[in-house]
């Protein structure tokens, strides 16, 4: 087990990878960003009755987006253009093992965990960036998200919880960190993609 239970560590060889190819990393790190705010925003629009779920998310698309900001800043220090988001592999594969139940509360569950897995491992990530990085600033940046994200996790987490019984998120859950790690094995290490 590792950073927030996730059941397979990053490949050592990534933060090697990551360190000589920072501008790469931070351009996908920055899509990343957009993209976890913009699916906060989905599940606001998909799920607007549900109060709580509006209420805990609405800070989280603020602080996501703030992220984006923030490495947006780091590429312009570094005269690196955005340019064109990449393909996340990582995303798509873990999209195909989603259940596509009818019962809403189901489909909820199954957005919330598919955004909880995504924080772990960029959690796990950001906290490999923060020890190996010699950028003063970029580990301190990379350590302020890691905590930032892993509160992130534990609100989907919760938010699963609060429209589902508690046993079978935690069963789903198990059975989604089974699937992600079997997807991690798969997937090459590559210097233009976070995760």
């Amino acid at each position: 087990m590792t950073t927030l239970g996730l059941e397979l560590p990053t490949d050592p060889r990534w933060v090697d990878v990551a360190r000589m190819n920072l501008g790469d990393i931070l351009i996908d790190h920055a899509f990343c960003e957009q993209k976890a705010a913009s699916s906060c925003i989905s599940l606001i629009v998909q799920f607007p009755e549900r109060e709580k779920l509006v209420e805990v998310l609405t800070p989280v698309v603020a602080e996501e987006w703030g992220h984006f900001q923030r490495v947006l800043k780091e590429l312009r220090k570094r005269n690196i253009p955005l340019g064109k988001p990449r393909k996340d592999e990582y995303v798509n594969q873990l999209l195909q093992v989603l259940r596509k139940p009818g019962d809403r509360n189901e489909q909820l569950m199954e957005k919330l965990l598919l955004n909880a897995l995504i924080e772990a491992r960029s959690a796990e990530r950001f906290k490999l960036l923060s020890e190996n990085l010699t950028d003063e600033y970029l580990q301190k940046f990379y350590r302020e998200l890691m905590i930032s994200e892993a509160g992130h996790y534990r609100n989907f987490i919760e938010l699963a919880e609060e429209y589902n019984p508690k046993e079978k998120v935690r069963k789903r859950w198990k059975e989604l960190l089974e699937s992600e790690a079997e997807i991690m094995k798969t997937l090459e290490v590559r210097a233009d993609r976070f995760h």
